[in-house]
């Protein structure tokens, strides 16, 4: 089967596609026949090195996480799926013709597979967040960074708990942040009177999905640091805030998404879809961070 590969951390030129052996899911897995692959920033910050301290690679290594597509095969222990089974989930080496997944869910009539591609990582990640910083139903909840897939699936699900969410974004992307159900706001000076004017009740807690250096303003805004997370800066423990990198089993979240979705509840946008040999441009479209909602690679 087709599959990228890279061979040397770098940029976005070292990945290729080569010929693989086809996968075997072991016991509690499943092989897929993809369809589509969701691109993450994690995807590029591997390739190129910047996670090499953390997350070590065996080289040569594959490239994805996120994908759906058709059950191909099942792995034992797996008592849930028949072959021929529309799924989408987390797994590795996705961007490929055939791969593995260990975690996911079923796909629904209403949703496609190109965005149900874009789903896994970025729900896991927000469902995981909002529980992590505590927030409430009837509390206010601030999102920097809030048109990504992280920060999208953050508002809706947010939403669909009861609680009221600001989101920054540029002024362009205010309009989207709204259809949403998010109150939108722009980044930079002046952020701590902005939001304070459009939530004079208080903010309750913050998420960081950007790592923009804003942590400062978001423990001054909520006034306590141990309502802050951030999956993106490094630096957050320094201020008495939290980092979350460590995933959980995502799949109590994709189902509960998946449902969403079935009830015109959630959506996670796909802002544009490549072929699979044009992985390097949707990663250096990704790395830009300028990416409202997900990017997909499209390969059945």
């Amino acid at each position: 089967m087709k599959a990228v590969r890279f061979h040397d951390y770098g940029g976005p030129e070292v990945l290729k596609i080569e010929e693989v052996d086809l996968p075997k899911p072991g016991p509690g897995e499943v092989r897929i026949a993809v369809k589509a692959a969701g691109i993450n920033q994690i995807d590029w910050k591997l390739r190129a090195g910047h996670m090499r301290d953390f997350m070590p690679l065996s080289l040569p290594a594959g490239v994805g996480i996120d994908a759906a597509g058709v059950v191909d095969a099942i792995g034992e222990g797996v008592t849930n799926l028949s072959v021929g089974d529309p799924v989408f989930g987390k797994g590795h080496d996705t961007m490929a013709e055939y791969a593995i997944l260990d975690q996911w869910a079923r796909k629904p009539d209403s949703l496609s597979f190109e965005e149900a591609a874009g789903f896994p990582v970025a729900v896991e990640t927000a469902m995981r967040i909002i529980d992590e910083v505590g927030v409430k139903p009837g509390e206010t909840l601030l999102v920097s960074g809030a048109a990504g897939g992280v920060g999208t699936a953050a508002i809706q699900l947010a939403k669909t708990a009861g609680i009221r969410t600001i989101g920054t974004a540029s002024e362009p992307k205010h309009a989207y942040l709204r259809s949403l159900g998010a109150i939108p706001t722009t980044y930079g000076a002046g952020l701590r009177e902005r939001v304070a004017a459009l939530a004079p009740d208080g903010v309750q807690a913050a998420l960081d999905v950007t790592g923009s250096g804003i942590i400062p303003d978001l423990v001054a805004i909520t006034g306590n640091p141990s309502r802050v997370v951030s999956i993106a800066d490094f630096s957050a423990p320094q201020h008495g805030a939290r980092t979350s990198f460590d995933s959980r089993d995502a799949t109590p979240a994709l189902k509960h998404a998946a449902a969403l979705h079935a009830a015109g509840s959630f959506t996670l946008p796909v802002e544009r879809t490549f072929p699979l040999d044009q992985i390097a441009a949707a990663q250096e479209l990704s790395a830009q961070g300028h990416v409202t909602g997900r990017l997909v690679i499209t390969i059945g």
